[in-house]
């Protein structure tokens, strides 16, 4: 069992709170602003930030109020501590909402392919798949199974691996992230301007579902996802789905201080 790395810290760790949390997301001026219905849109994918609940939460719910529908997910997370492979894990994952369980069988095709290897260590020290579960429990209940694939490089035999299943597939990442903090100040006049430009043009690029040249684009940009997104638009391109923003904003809108900011989107595929 995958025990909660971040629970008490990127969210509630109160069952009663989380829960409240999650449908203040729902219905906060940064988000959709209702609750999912029973049936969302048809997509077979998207990107989703990983913050703090406080932070990115209300982004996330504008993606996670159209996969009503959905019982079978990949989720594709970057790793923060510079794990370079691509990594599975054959446990269930824990959260305050319950136990999120495995779809253990695609998970061992999936190591069988030998491109993808088991790896449980790698997950226990990772937050980025952790944080998309409660928002799953939530929206779902115990009404789905998914595989947590960890990527920390970029291979274009991913994809199509991931296309022969029928599944919904989430890359898990954050935008710019802009600050002394994070060692990256390309600007220092018209923050929140030049913040929402340099998001735009990922954005644009990412609608063309061009992986190279989103790749390039973020060799020196702070995009944390890079890999996971990257892995995510040849996949949306094998299953010939376009790309639509659903909501845009930093964490700097929520603070209303953009020295130290962080963009985050959430963008479906169709």
């Amino acid at each position: 069992m995958r025990e909660p790395l971040v629970a008490g810290q990127f969210y509630p760790e109160n069952p009663k709170e989380l829960k409240r949390m999650i449908k203040e997301c729902f219905l906060s001026e940064f988000g959709p602003g209702r609750l999912p219905k029973e049936k969302g849109k048809n997509i077979i994918g998207g990107i989703v930030p990983h913050a703090g609940y406080m932070y990115s939460g209300p982004c996330a719910a504008h993606l996670y109020k159209e996969i009503t529908g959905k019982e079978r997910f990949i989720i594709l997370g970057v790793s923060h501590r510079g794990y370079n492979g691509i990594c599975t894990t054959l446990e269930d994952f824990k959260t305050p909402l319950g136990i999120a369980q495995l779809d253990k069988g695609l998970a061992e095709s999936l190591i069988k392919s030998n491109l993808i290897e088991d790896n449980k260590l790698v997950h226990e020290a990772e937050h980025s798949i952790e944080v998309q579960l409660p928002f799953l429990q939530f929206v779902l209940g115990n009404k789905f199974k998914f595989v947590p694939i960890i990527i920390g490089k970029y291979d274009g035999r991913i994809a199509k691996l991931l296309s022969q299943h029928d599944v919904c597939v989430l890359a898990s990442s954050d935008l710019t992230h802009f600050g002394y903090s994070y060692g990256y100040t390309p600007f220092t006049k018209d923050k929140k301007e030049n913040l929402y430009k340099l998001d735009n043009s990922a954005i644009e690029i990412i609608k063309e579902l061009n992986s190279k040249k989103f790749l390039d684009f973020c060799k020196d940009k702070t995009i944390c996802g890079s890999l996971p997104i990257s892995i995510l638009l040849d996949y949306a391109k094998l299953k010939k789905a376009k790309a639509h923003l659903l909501k845009y904003y930093t964490s700097g809108d929520i603070l209303n201080d953009y020295e130290s900011a962080v963009g985050y989107a959430s963008i479906a595929l169709l």
